[in-house]
C-alpha cells in the first residue's frame, strides 16, 4: 500500500512537472490565447483519440447527468486555459502561473459546498502558508493596467480551474482519465471554433513546435495524469501538492525565456515546497 502510494505521489508530481511547461510555451506562442487553446485542444484530442483507441478504453458514458457534468466540465477547463494564456501574454510567466495559483486556497473552500465534508483546517493552513509563498514570488505589481489585468485574469482563471478539478473529482472513480480528458477537449475544440474565424491568426513554424508540445506532453500526458490522480488523493491535497508548478515554470522561464526571479521568489519558493513536503507527508501518513 505505501509503494502504491509512493508510485501515485510520483505520478502527480510528473504531471505537474509537464503542465507547468504551459507557461513557457504560452508566453512563446504569437497567436492569441483563444486561438492557442483551440489548436491545443484539437491536437489533443487526436493525441487522447489516438491513446484511447490503442488501449481500447470505454468511452460510454453511463447517463445524462454523468454527461452534463464531463460536458460542463469541458467549458470550465476551456475559460481556464483561456484566462490563464490572457495572464501570461498580459504579464509574464511568473505574474500569470502564480496568479493562477490562487486556486489552491479556493479549492479547499469550495470543496466542501461539493462534498459532505467538513472544512480542513490543516488544509486552510497549508492554503494560507501557499498564499503567504505566491506573495513573495510575486513580483512587485505597478499601476500598470496590463500587469494588473494579468493578475485578475489570473485569479479569474483560478476559480474556472478549482470548478472543473471538483467535477472531475465525482467522475474519476468511474471513468478513465484519459477518456474524460478526451470528451474535455472535444468540448473545447467545438465551443472555441468560432474564434478561427474572429481572429486573423495562423500558426508560424516555431509556434507548431510549441503547440505539438503544449498539446502532447503538456496536456495529453500532464492533464491526464492530473485526473488520473484525483482518485487517490483529494482535490485540497491534490492542490496543494500540484503548488510545486511555479517552481517548475519559473525555472523553465529562466532557462527558455530568461525571466531572471528576483531574490524574494527564493522565500516564496521555499515555502511552497515546504507545503508540498508537508501535505505529501501528511497525506502518505494517514492511508
Amino acid at each position: 500500500m505505501k509503494n502504491q502510494h509512493l508510485k501515485y505521489l510520483i505520478e502527480l508530481n510528473i504531471a505537474m512537472m509537464f503542465i507547468s511547461t504551459s507557461g513557457v510555451l504560452g508566453r512563446y506562442i504569437s497567436m492569441p490565447p483563444p486561438v492557442t487553446i483551440w489548436w491545443r485542444s484539437a491536437l489533443a484530442a487526436v493525441f487522447l483519440g489516438i491513446f484511447v483507441w490503442r488501449k481500447k478504453i470505454n468511452l460510454k458514458v453511463n447517463s445524462k447527468r454523468d454527461l452534463s457534468t464531463i460536458l460542463l466540465s469541458g467549458l470550465f477547463m476551456g475559460a481556464h486555459w483561456v484566462t490563464y494564456f490572457y495572464a501570461l501574454k498580459l504579464s509574464n510567466v511568473a505574474i500569470g502561473m502564480l496568479s493562477m495559483f490562487t486556486y489552491p486556497i479556493i479549492t479547499v473552500f469550495l470543496e466542501p459546498l461539493f462534498f459532505k465534508t467538513k472544512l480542513n483546517l490543516k488544509h486552510v493552513f497549508l492554503g494560507l502558508l501557499v498564499l503567504v509563498g505566491i506573495y513573495f514570488l510575486t513580483p512587485e505589481l505597478t499601476i500598470e493596467n496590463n500587469v494588473s489585468l494579468g493578475v485578475l485574469s489570473g485569479i479569474i482563471s483560478a476559480v474556472f480551474y478549482s470548478l472543473r478539478n471538483i467535477l472531475m473529482k465525482k467522475k474519476t472513480t468511474n471513468y478513465h482519465g484519459s477518456m474524460l480528458m478526451l470528451y474535455q477537449m472535444a468540448v473545447i475544440t467545438l465551443f472555441l471554433w468560432p474564434v478561427l474565424f474572429i481572429f486573423n491568426a495562423t500558426p508560424t513554424s516555431n509556434d507548431w513546435y510549441a503547440l505539438g508540445a503544449l498539446a502532447l506532453f503538456t496536456t495529453a500526458v500532464g492533464h491526464t495524469l492530473f485526473v488520473l490522480s484525483m482518485k487517490y488523493f483529494s482535490i485540497g491535497t491534490a492542490s496543494i501538492i500540484s503548488s510545486i508548478q511555479p517552481i517548475y515554470g519559473i525555472l523553465f522561464g529562466m532557462l527558455f525565456l530568461g525571466e531572471i526571479p528576483a531574490s524574494k521568489t527564493i522565500i516564496g519558493g521555499v515555502l511552497i515546497l515546504s507545503t508540498v513536503i508537508i501535505e505529501s507527508y501528511s497525506s502518505h501518513k494517514n492511508r
